[in-house]
């Protein structure tokens, strides 16, 4: 068993495999089941970016043969993970349908008869639970949820229980054409489509952190960044810890880099929507700057639902702006709403009133339309049930908002001014590095006295949100926002004989 033909350790497979049908086997896997796999119906409401879902086959229809696109299109393999693989998901969706192709979704947590996706679904809820745990505890986040998200996930040793996994998850992508186009947003769903037999793969990194996590031998890679882009050719610190090596003590094993031709750099997956609208929404965050309305500030809580105690203090500080009109927030809460009453129980102390939008597409995009032609003031909260508008409704109030207030995540890459609160992982801080460096976003603020320093410049002064937004523009003339194109583009190109 090799990375690259780096040698894993033989007994290290071994173990893992034992360990991940031991999983598999709570779940009821079936060795050598696939999944079978027809369209489904296109959502109406909303209706998402022409996306047609896959779903699973009900028992009674028995063996179904491999399923086929009925239109030209890509499939788009994609979990809930948090919000960020789903996020980049529908920008790869957004680019497919740019394209005049069908994006075809397979998120392998539909298939609900599968035991991969009972797997996924139990490691989605442990990754939630140490997300919130690092928000509420810094001891923990410093000494346990840091290191799991960098030192378990870097190097290639930590990569042989994935592989394990992936003979059980693959499962799955089993049941479509091994000929299909296929993008995977997840690491899981790239190794699934790999040990699958799929033969027409890209696998779109997240981050900006090199880690062997990420990385699915056989796929052809995608990242956001120059930076990573040599981080992952190179392998960058994923080899195992030495105790002495040529180095000195402690040194970290040279690999055999990954070979040319199975990774490049596309640039930030951005939705279509937003690159092909992006100038237009620049010079209506200037034209309200100049007019004295209220500044903007979008405050999102991810997946794993980690930040609402932070939005909170922030409120209190926007109080008085709020009041008066010179700021006025928006906090989509996604589907978290059993984060609902908190929020609420906080801006009723506070004495803040607010309007709650509360899983009405259509009222939703009432309010969007209203942010596009006038003046809105106030506290607005959004939610919804359904993973795809919890999602997809940030892009929409994103293009709408003057700052975007978050952490570090998959949003680091999206062209709106960024005031970065504290990462949740430390696999998310090279995100905040890159933002700040290209000029789109603050660095990364983990003391809430300097979130609030940031928010009092952006609603009071004139010169830091221009500065962004000139910034957003040049990335723009450069290409920066261009990458959920180019991966629709790589993976056209590629053949069945790769």
């Amino acid at each position: 068993m090799d990375f690259f033909q780096n040698k894993l350790d033989p007994r290290e497979a071994e173990n893992a495999i034992r360990k991940a049908i031991k999983l598999a086997d709570r779940f009821g896997y079936k060795p050598n089941s696939r999944a079978g796999i027809r369209s489904g119906q296109a959502k109406a409401d909303p209706p998402m970016l022409g996306i047609i879902p896959l779903e699973e086959t009900p028992e009674s229809e028995g063996v179904v043969d491999l399923w086929k696109p009925e239109t030209p299109g890509v499939v788009i393999g994609t979990i809930r993970m948090g919000f960020g693989h789903y996020r980049m998901a529908l920008a790869i969706a957004s680019a497919v349908n740019a394209r005049g192709l069908t994006p075809y979704w397979l998120d392998f947590l539909r298939f609900r008869g599968s035991s991969a996706a009972h797997m996924i679904e139990y490691l989605e809820g442990l990754y939630r639970k140490g997300s919130r745990l690092s928000a509420k505890m810094p001891l923990f986040n410093r000494l346990i949820w840091e290191r799991l998200t960098e030192e378990v996930a870097r190097p290639i040793s930590a990569t042989i229980r994935d592989a394990a996994w992936s003979k059980i998850f693959a499962q799955i992508p089993q049941g479509l054409d091994p000929e299909v186009p296929y993008i995977a947003t997840h690491p899981w769903n790239a190794r699934a489509a790999v040990a699958a037999g799929l033969k027409r793969v890209v696998s779109i990194i997240p981050d900006n952190m090199p880690l062997a996590f990420n990385v699915a031998p056989g796929a052809v890679h995608a990242v956001q960044t120059p930076s990573a882009f040599l981080g992952y050719r190179t392998l960058r610190n994923m080899g195992d810890r030495k105790i002495r090596g040529r180095e000195g003590f402690r040194t970290i094993e040279i690999l055999k880099p990954m070979p040319e031709g199975s990774i490049f750099y596309s640039g930030h997956y951005v939705d279509h929507e937003m690159v092909e609208n992006l100038e237009d929404d620049c010079n209506r965050r200037l034209v309200r700057m100049a007019n004295g309305d209220a500044r903007r500030f979008l405050l999102t809580i991810g997946g794993a639902g980690a930040q609402l105690s932070k939005f909170l203090k922030i409120l209190t500080h926007m109080k008085g702006n709020i009041l008066n009109r010179r700021g006025m927030v928006i906090v989509n809460m996604g589907d978290h709403y059993g984060r609902l009453e908190e929020l609420s129980r906080g801006l009723r102390s506070l004495g803040l009133d607010y309007t709650l939008w509360d899983d009405d597409w259509k009222a939703f995009q009432g309010l969007v339309e209203d942010l596009h032609r006038q003046n809105v003031t106030g506290v607005h909260i959004i939610l919804h049930r359904d993973t795809f508008p919890a999602v997809y409704s940030t892009n929409l109030l994103i293009r709408e908002c003057d700052v975007l207030v978050t952490k570090p995540s998959e949003l680091s890459f999206y062209p709106i001014p960024k005031l970065f609160i504290q990462r949740v992982g430390k696999h998310e801080a090279w995100g905040a590095i890159h933002s700040a460096e290209i000029g789109d976003g603050s660095m990364e603020t983990a003391r809430i006295s300097q979130v609030l320093q940031l928010v009092d410049i952006l609603i009071r002064d004139t010169d830091l949100l221009p500065l962004y937004v000139e910034r957003i523009l040049a990335n723009k003339r450069a290409g920066v926002y261009d990458g959920a194109y180019k991966v629709v583009d790589k993976v056209l190109e590629l053949t069945g004989g790769r």
